[in-house]
């Protein structure tokens, strides 16, 4: 993994999205520059694959995938889980965007998304084409609600 930047508090609307390449839930390298200045992006951080508010929170980002597509935007998430679980988990819900393994946390630690005692933090961040963040949301407990405030966000850039 190739990370530019160190870690930081949580970062916040109008700053800089972090330059990093991790692994695809198919084994690839994918590298968030390659994205940035051509898509907004959706990137929305999770605790774990298969577990109970993940699953709804994936699976709303699933059910609401077309409507991020329209708009142009790309939607990212990411887990500290490995490349075979996020490969199931894509394949178990039919996820159609991109899952990247964050193993050992340190994009997470890249963005400051918060730890809720031992468990990895829920935030999604919204990234505009010039790779500036726009919008923040954090929240534990209600992972559909990360799609709906994902998508006004999106929507809100593109009017």
């Amino acid at each position: 993994m190739i990370l530019f930047g160190k870690a930081q508090a949580q970062l916040k609307a109008g700053d800089k999205a972090p330059v990093f390449t991790l692994q695809d839930q198919d084994g690839q390298t994918f590298d968030i520059s390659t994205v940035i200045g051509k898509h907004p992006i959706v990137i929305f951080f999770y605790p774990k694959d298969e577990t109970s508010v993940c699953t709804k929170e994936a699976c709303s980002f699933r059910d609401a995938y077309e409507d991020f597509t329209k708009l142009g935007a790309k939607v990212i998430g990411i887990s500290g889980d490995n490349v075979a679980s996020h490969r199931s988990f894509a394949d178990h819900h039919r996820l159609p965007y991109t899952l990247l393994a964050d193993e050992g946390n340190k994009v997470r630690k890249l963005f400051g998304v918060p730890k809720k005692v031992f468990i990895p933090g829920r935030v999604t961040y919204v990234v505009d084409k010039q790779g500036v963040i726009t919008y923040v949301f954090n929240n534990m407990t209600d992972g559909p609600k990360h799609v709906t405030e994902a998508l006004k966000a999106v929507e809100g850039m593109t009017k």
